[in-house]
């Protein structure tokens, strides 16, 4: 599973059965989209305008009014969040984050939507206002939280955050009566492919993809969506411009290749993927199950997208969800697996794996379940898989 680079370097490869995490390069960019990098890097270009047309294009295939490129969805929700606070006033745009002479300086947030990305909105200098608690939200919080300082409402529409929070239909029909942007954080949420127009057409104002996702495009970009005027402002904080966005500049490369890849991935044939998948999850299953595995269909994705998982319930196996991820991270060739919320169960995902990395797998799963089996069987006292190896007793 090594190629030359890595193997010079030392660095170890896996296959992918866990998900599109930035933490092990989100995906794996399709040939169209190396290509459309390569050529891209070949040539000098005024970046602004390639912005502008790469931004329009996406736009059209994915029927929005307006978008542009950012380095990753994260960077998304700091251009975005900025150009809300800023609009097109260019004198403002340079003031960030000090928040000098800006009116519009509070983001909206609810408490049950809060994570590790909030700090991609703060740093535009931004006070988070937080709405309802973990188990529940009132629209009338979110009607008392809007005032003449908000500059947006940010949302996560993910089915990690679904519990506690105003429906999205409900918050954008509450911030549009009072003039307030909303911004939807979509970074992860394809398949279906609607769901590039989805939420525009809904009413938010603007949307966030990931590029390096599902998209399976450069892992450093993605791209923000939505109304023209504000797609604009955001306009402001990217590229080589002096702004907050300076660090978050995506280059020529990024740029082509991003736009192969949503080019790519509208053309798909969505059902026959779809049964692709559905396809994998379910020779997993089996031969998993032949392996002496609890292993069943579960659906949806990991954040509520549309293909199928692998569960594997470990309550009667000889060890741990935790040991068996490690055992098949450390082996050879290195497989990654998701965990559940509680760490009890294996999750497998089919989004990143092809068919024969799929029988890989299996194999290393039969080979730890094999080996487990084994050394309970030689413990004394115990029978097969009566005695978990994780005991320390």
């Amino acid at each position: 599973m090594s190629g030359g680079l890595y193997e010079r370097l030392g660095v170890k490869t896996y296959i992918n059965a866990a998900d599109s995490y930035t933490m092990i390069g989100g995906s794996r960019m399709p040939p169209e989209v190396v290509a459309a990098m390569a050529e891209a890097s070949r040539h000098f270009v005024p970046l602004e305008e390639l912005h502008l047309r790469v931004g329009a294009r996406i736009a059209e295939l994915t029927r929005n009014e307006a978008a542009v490129v950012t380095s990753g969805a994260a960077a998304g929700l700091t251009v975005a969040t900025a150009a809300c606070m800023t609009g097109t006033d260019e004198k403002l745009v340079r003031k960030l984050p000090t928040l000098e002479g800006i009116e519009k300086c509070e983001v909206v947030i609810h408490r049950c939507q809060r994570n590790g990305f909030d700090m991609a909105i703060a740093q535009t200098g931004a006070r988070l206002v937080e709405i309802g608690d973990v188990e529940s939200t009132f629209a009338w919080q979110l009607e008392d939280a809007i005032g003449p300082r908000t500059a947006c409402v940010v949302y996560f529409t993910s089915s990690q955050y679904d519990r506690g929070a105003l429906p999205l239909a409900d918050v954008i029909r509450i911030a549009d009566a009072r003039g307030v942007p909303v911004v939807v954080d979509a970074a992860a949420q394809l398949p279906p492919v609607d769901n590039l127009w989805r939420y525009t057409r809904m009413g938010a104002s603007l949307v966030i993809f990931s590029g390096g996702k599902t998209l399976f495009g450069p892992q450093s970009s993605g791209f923000v969506a939505g109304r023209e005027a504000l797609v604009a402002a955001c306009r402001l904080h990217v590229g080589a411009r002096i702004s907050i966005g300076r660090p978050m500049k995506v280059g020529k490369e990024e740029l082509a290749g991003l736009l192969a890849a949503v080019e790519r991935y509208v053309a798909l044939d969505h059902e026959a993927v779809r049964a692709g998948h559905e396809a994998l999850v379910g020779r997993l299953c089996a031969g998993l199950r032949e392996a002496g595995y609890a292993a069943s269909r579960q659906y949806p994705g990991p954040t509520g997208q549309d293909y199928p998982l692998v569960r594997v319930d470990l309550g009667e196996a000889p060890f741990s969800a935790e040991r068996l991820a490690a055992a098949l991270r450390e082996g050879e060739p290195g497989v990654l697996v998701a965990l559940t919320w509680d760490r009890r169960d294996v999750l497998l995902n089919p989004l990143h794996l092809r068919e024969d990395e799929a029988e890989v797998v299996i194999t290393r799963m039969r080979a730890v379940m094999a080996d487990a089996l084994a050394e309970a069987a030689e413990l004394p006292g115990t029978t097969g898989a009566a005695r978990s190896p994780d005991s320390n007793s």
